[in-house]
């Protein structure tokens, strides 16, 4: 059985959506919460899990295993189905979360798999499965931060993945290796092997502010590399907020947290 075929239009700029096209009788899956817009022939239905063939095909422990895997990558339990009851096209549109790129891939094209960030899937076609990717190697698995446990995106048909910011594709040879911010790895194809290593010497791990390992990948395969993660994001806003919810007086001026004190006092 074949994932369902779809056709989509992204539309957009630095905030994105796509646009799905429905046949009668075809469903999309979505995040729960994703959806901007639908037309009325098309009918929505909640399900444990991602839906997909496997799930179906299994029991309640398959599906149980499905759900637990989607909470371990920071997903609902739950994803939405949105299926074309009537007759003609009819589209649905879902929209990104956050700033930045929507990447449509057809899985077919890289393997039938993906490995994403554990937040990045948006929808796909009905039947791509949403599973987990645990690096394996004991120094990832202790420092890989947002590397280490990754979204596992099975199938044959469309997907549609949130990036934050701008959005990079590289092509790695055979053995040609890339240094990358753990954080802005987006996603890369099965061929590719995923690793750490130490970001120069003790000074610049101390001052250079770009943490203690970079995420090594080495080809054969595809990387897709993001310009801001979503943690990248939300830390600048927590650092930079104040505790009474008030922007800060002295925020660009020469004193910088100096005058904010001396403003205080």
């Amino acid at each position: 059985m074949r994932d369902h075929e779809v056709d989509y239009e992204i539309k957009g700029q630095e905030l994105q959506f796509v646009e799905i096209e429905l046949d009668p009788g075809e469903s999309a899956i979505a995040e729960a919460g994703a959806m901007v817009w639908k037309d009325s022939p098309i009918e929505m239905t909640t399900v444990f899990g991602d839906g997909s063939r496997q799930e179906q095909q299994g029991g309640f422990m398959d599906k149980l295993l499905g759900a637990g895997k989607r909470l371990v990558t920071g997903e609902s339990l739950f994803t939405t189905v949105f299926t074309h009851n009537g007759g003609g096209k009819a589209r649905v549109a879902f929209g990104a979360p956050v700033p930045g790129t929507i990447l449509p891939l057809k899985l077919s094209d890289f393997g039938g798999t993906l490995i994403c960030q554990k937040d990045s899937f948006l929808a796909a076609a009905k039947g791509v499965s949403i599973g987990i990717e645990f690096q394996r190697k004991v120094m990832t698995g202790l420092f890989g931060g947002e590397g280490f446990i990754m979204q596992k995106l099975e199938g044959d048909g469309w997907v549609f993945v949130q990036m934050g910011g701008t959005l990079i594709e590289r092509e790695l040879a055979p053995g040609e290796q890339l240094h990358v911010d753990t954080g802005c790895v987006a996603a890369y194809t099965s061929g590719v092997d995923f690793d750490l290593v130490q970001a120069g010497n003790v000074k610049s791990i101390l001052f250079g502010g770009e943490g203690v390992f970079f995420a090594s990948l080495t080809g054969p395969g595809k990387v897709w590399i993001q310009s801001l993660p979503f943690a990248r994001l939300a830390g600048r806003v927590v650092a930079t907020a104040q505790p009474e919810g008030k922007e800060s007086a002295g925020e660009g001026s020469v004193l910088g947290q100096i005058g904010d004190i001396v403003m205080k006092n």
